[in-house]
Parts: structure tokens; sequence; C-alpha cells
């Protein structure tokens, strides 16, 4: 190839009919040698003939626009019926040539069947994990019974521990969150109340509203957030560091020591921060109604006793265990889908605080329907 000169290299693109079956590329394609390209190649450029070759080796440089404007070229050509090839393009500028061929073949028909595919790969990938996590809460169960059917098999010094941390430890922040909540709820209400002269009645609003449904959902949000997360970090992070893998090598099946401790734990510890929170609620609400409405303690409990009846109490206190079985056996499993890195124990984490999250409204939602149905 002949030795390429400065003035040579700054060539501008040029592109002429060589014969009747070859047209023949020379200077700089590159973005500026490109600019006095025709935007359009005319009738004269294009050979008789049904099999073109395009020949660069006069081509001195190119780039990514010099690379688009080729493609551009053959794509007419073929749009005009012919058979095009390209010959003697240095390695490096056919390479390129391709790169952006390649990337322009994602035409909207593949595009769309990309897109088809990836929602059915994502379809199949939550089905598959719906698989799984109904396996883990199956073998949850069977390891349960075992251990009930068991009783020196159960840890219960571990149980204590995560009694402590998912339960004393979590007492602040429920019981905050429950004060401004009622304190809220108080205020919303007795704005609306006073106007009826009616303000009595926000124990009756707050009753139903905190003791009923919010505070029992709100702590089981919290505790998805604080316990449920800290569950699916502490499994992963053992399933980075090959913790788990050890236990099952000693004999210790990992279930026993790592996931029904904790499910045990919650299921006693939220029934509880779903009572506290209930008195937290009140007592905000008795704050802000004796501030708002001059409405005094003993004038506010005496209407919430006449108000709420037992069960009423016990309904939100009842869906307290099952939101403590969602949230221990969702953060267990996903502690367990971790795979290799501390990216992953990262993203896990976020997947089962979304989840638990979500199944806890949802399995809320259902009650209510439920109680609905059953005039309760």
């Amino acid at each position: 190839m002949p030795e390429q000169t400065e003035s040579g290299t700054r060539a501008a693109a040029a592109v002429a009919l060589e014969n009747d079956q070859t047209l023949a590329c020379s200077g700089a394609w590159t973005v500026r040698g490109i600019a006095a390209l025709p935007r359009h190649i005319g009738a004269a450029l294009v050979p008789g003939v049904a099999a073109v070759a395009i020949d660069g080796r006069a081509v001195t440089a190119m780039d990514t626009a010099g690379a688009w404007r080729i493609n551009q070229l053959r794509q007419r050509l073929e749009a005009a019926g012919k058979q095009v090839r390209l010959e003697t393009f240095r390695a490096e500028h056919a390479a390129l040539i391709n790169l952006v061929a390649d990337t322009r073949r994602d035409t909207p028909a593949v595009s769309s069947r990309r897109n088809v595919e990836a929602f059915y790969t994502r379809c199949v990938g939550i089905f598959q994990d719906l698989i799984g996590f109904l396996a883990f809460t199956g073998e949850t169960v069977v390891s349960f019974v075992q251990m009930i059917w068991n009783p020196r098999s159960i840890r219960w010094t571990v149980i204590v521990n995560e009694m402590f941390e998912a339960g004393f430890k979590a007492m602040p922040i429920v019981g905050l969150l429950s004060f401004l909540m009622g304190v809220v709820i108080a205020y919303q209400g007795a704005v609306q109340l006073q106007l009826y002269g009616a303000s009595i009645y926000v124990a009756d609003l707050l009753g139903y509203s905190m003791l009923r449904e919010l505070a029992p959902l709100i702590t089981a949000i919290l505790i998805s957030g604080r316990t449920g997360s800290a569950y699916t970090a502490q499994i992963g992070t053992m399933q980075v560091t090959e913790e788990v893998a050890a236990l099952r090598t000693i004999g210790i099946p990992p279930m026993h020591i790592l996931v029904l401790p904790k499910l045990i734990a919650l299921i006693i510890v939220l029934p509880l921060l779903s009572v506290f929170a209930d008195i937290m609620a009140i007592f905000g609400g008795m704050v802000m109604a004796n501030l708002q409405l001059g409405i005094g303690f003993n004038a506010f409990l005496n209407r919430l006793g006449e108000a709420i009846d037992f069960s009423t109490f016990m309904i939100g206190i009842g869906k307290a265990p099952v939101f403590a079985a969602i949230i221990a056996i969702v953060g267990c499993y996903q502690g367990f889908k971790v795979r290799g890195s501390a990216e992953s124990v990262g993203r896990h984490t976020t997947i089962s605080v979304v989840q638990a999250i979500f199944l806890v409204i949802v399995t809320d939602a259902l009650f209510s329907i439920l109680f609905s149905m059953l005039g309760i």
C-alpha cells in the first residue's frame, strides 16, 4: 500500500463510479471528510449491473460517521435491487463498518421481537421465583412441624436473641411513628368533626383506624424494612462467605439455625409490637384531642371503651402473626438466593423489602375482604 501523506489523510471523502460494477471510495471518511459528500447518491453513481462492489483501497481514514455513510451507501444500493459487497477495505475499516452495520440492524421489528422475548423471559423468571418461594415456604413449614414434634431441637437462646433484636430494639421507631400517626389522624379528624359538633367521636375514628388497620400494618411495614432486610443481609453474607455451605458440611441444617429461630421470634414479637403501637397511637390521639378539642383523657378513654369492642382490637392483633411469617420467610428466602458478591447481597436485600411490604399490604387487603364477607 502506498505511503500516506498528511495532505492525503486530510483529503475529503469521495465516491466515483470506476467501472460498470465498482464504486471507488477515496479520501478521509471522517466527520469532516464526509461533509462534502452529497446527501443522496445520484443516479449516475448507480451501476447498471446486478452485482456491485464498493472498493475502499483509497480510503485513508475512517470513523463511525464515515462507516455510517458507507453503510448508508450499501443500503441504498440494496434498496435498488443490487447485490453489494465490500472490497479491499483495511481490516480496521471493515471491522468498524460491520460494527456500525450490526448496530443499525436493530430495526423496529427486531426491537419489538426483543421486547417480547425480554417480557417472556421476565414472566418465566417471576413464575420460577414464585415456585421457588412456595417450595421454600413448604420446607419451612415442614421444618417447623419437625421442631415442634421434637422440642429439644428448639434453639431457645437463638430465639431470645432474635426477639431482642427484632422486638425490643424496634420499640423506639415503632412507638414514635405510631404516636405521630395518632396525632395526625386525631388532628385531621378533629378539623372535620368540629364542623358538626361531634368532636367526641374523634375517639371512634382513631380507635377503628389504628387498632383494626393502621397500627399492625405500619408496624409490619417498619419491621419489613428494618428486620426483614437484616435477615436477608445476614444470610446473604453467609452465602457469600460460604458459611451456609459449611453448616451443611458439618451436618447442621441451615433451616433450623437460620430460618426457624427468626420466624418464631418474629411471630412472637410482632403482635407485641402491634399492641405497643396501639397504645402509642391512642396516646398521641389523646394528646391532640386535648390540645385541639379540649377533650380530657378520661372522657376520651370512656368514649373509646364505648365505641371499640374487644373483637376490633383482636382483629388487628390477629393479623400480626401472619405478617410476621411473611416478613421472615421472604427475608430468609431472598438471603438464600444471594450468589457470589456483595452487589448480590444489596440487590436481594432491596428485593426482600419490596416483596415483603407488597405481600403484607396484599394480605391486609385480603383480610379486609374476608372480614367484610363474614360481616366482622
